[in-house]
């Protein structure tokens, strides 16, 4: 999580940057009170993710249900990523690093018990969307170039 919080949009991949924006885009539709997955459709599209707009919409879903507290996302505008945008961004790219297990035991810090297994599934399919669609989230460029020197 921490390779991405706060980090500069313009530092991301357009994998995560597409990620980010898909979150505030569906937060700020909701809010809205319109359908967000009618909303963020057209975007999927563009970017060969449509198959992934039915697992987006359904982690979104868990999280605004079951998360053990409120997220927060940043304002479409906003130049940075906060904490819980950092957190599904981890959650996406944690369960091809480092594996189901392990990604399991963050979930479980995250959401109710009981929603555990489904977003775990959730976000494996979103992650096999993105690597479909070629722009599964890699690391920001700082953190490459922090690892580079380590």
């Amino acid at each position: 999580m921490y390779q991405y919080v706060d980090r500069p949009l313009s530092s991301l991949d357009e994998g995560c940057r597409f990620l980010v924006w898909s979150m505030r885009a569906w937060v700020t539709t909701l809010a809205q009170r319109r359908c967000p997955a009618e909303a963020l459709a057209p975007a999927f599209a563009r970017w060969r993710m449509i198959g992934g707009l039915q697992p987006f919409h359904r982690a979104m879903l868990i999280f605004n249900r079951d998360a053990l507290e409120t997220f927060a996302f940043c304002p479409m505008a906003c130049d940075h990523v906060s904490e819980h945008e950092a957190v599904i961004l981890e959650l996406v790219t944690s369960l091809r690093d480092r594996g189901a297990q392990e990604t399991r035991g963050t979930l479980e810090l995250v959401v109710q018990e009981d929603a555990v297994g489904d977003v775990l599934e959730t976000l494996s399919k979103l992650g096999a969307a993105l690597a479909i669609a070629g722009i599964f989230p890699g690391q920001p460029v700082a953190a490459r170039g922090d690892q580079d020197r380590g």
